[in-house]
């Protein structure tokens, strides 16, 4: 018997401009319709304003979202 395993969907958010409650509510729909379906949603490339509102409504755990390149870098480089 074959053990069914999430499958996750890549989900480029970096042509997001302006996020607001709006968008965080329909990602959170979407994160609930992919689980529905099997899968789960991963969220790249976030911008730091998106990734601060998620965090802000407490979301972070629910909604897997994963920085833009340009906040990756930051987090490496030495202070």
């Amino acid at each position: 018997m074959a053990v069914s395993v999430p499958r996750t969907i890549d989900c480029d958010l970096s042509a997001l401009g302006g996020a607001d409650a709006e968008t965080i509510d329909l990602l959170a729909r979407l994160q609930l319709a992919a689980r529905h379906h099997g899968r789960t949603l991963r969220f790249l490339h976030a911008s730091p304003a998106l990734q601060d509102l998620i965090a802000f409504v407490g979301l972070g755990a629910v909604l897997r979202v994963e920085p833009g390149r340009e906040a990756e870098e930051r987090r490496r480089l030495p202070e």
